[in-house]
């Protein structure tokens, strides 16, 4: 599982991190930093506890496993039949 982050839309709440501060990280003002977050096994479900908490939704949750992403394993495939 990761967490999109969508940084243009943080406001500095917070709430992501003082729910999982192990998981996310801030800038010295309060801010999410920019890249997506990889979650470990284990941790999703505050994971996404945490970032469903950010109630400017900077935070989107991508249920689908790093390696599957990565891979194209699973991926739709799309064409003409």
């Amino acid at each position: 599982m990761r967490i999109i982050v969508h940084k243009a839309k943080c406001q500095g709440h917070a709430r992501c991190w003082a729910h999982a501060p192990d998981i996310f990280m801030l800038d010295d003002e309060g801010y999410i930093l920019p890249g997506d977050v990889e979650v470990a096994e284990g941790d999703e479900l505050l994971a996404s506890r945490s970032a469903r908490s950010c109630p400017e939704r900077a935070l989107e949750i991508d249920p689908t496993p790093a390696a599957r992403v990565e891979s194209g394993v699973d991926q739709p495939k799309v064409g003409r039949v």
